[in-house]
């Protein structure tokens, strides 16, 4: 995996050639050291990957994206380990205040699919209608290894 971290914010996490990988950031133009952020995150990751289901909250995240995909990651944050949630019920939970336009599940899917920081904001968790698992940056081999970890069969 690879993480883009400042000193105040972790900025993205990325499986090594996963689609999207780094979208919106030049990386052969940041250097490479670790920092409390990285470090914080490393953590958090063996804690996760030890079933111990740390809150993804602890690592301070810096979303650089449109205020609606902002919204979108935002709720993926309350999804629990665990737990599933469908395109549709992600829009829904986004705007709960709002009529949900036809079509809206496919501006949630191109949010969940650029979300630059995977794992921590998990869009691992968000499956289609019927339960299938379709849509996930890192592959759906590691979509369904992830799930498998968290408790949940397919």
């Amino acid at each position: 995996m690879t993480m883009l971290a400042s000193d105040k914010a972790l900025h993205g996490l990325w499986f090594n050639g996963q689609k999207h990988f780094g979208a919106g950031f030049t990386l052969d133009e940041i250097a490479t050291a670790q920092n409390s952020i990285t470090k914080h995150t490393a953590a958090w990751l063996d804690q996760y990957f030890a079933k111990q289901a740390p809150d993804p909250r602890e690592i301070p995240l810096a979303l650089e994206t449109t205020p609606y995909r902002q919204r979108i990651l935002n709720t993926l944050l309350t999804i629990p380990i665990g737990s599933t949630i469908t395109y549709q019920e992600l829009a829904q939970q986004a705007a709960p205040h709002q009529k949900i336009a036809p079509g809206a599940a496919r501006a949630v899917g191109g949010a969940v699919a650029h979300n630059p920081i995977l794992i921590l904001i998990p869009c691992h968790r968000v499956i289609g209608s019927d339960g299938s698992l379709i849509g996930y940056a890192g592959g759906t081999e590691r979509k369904l290894a992830l799930l498998r970890l968290e408790g949940i069969d397919f």
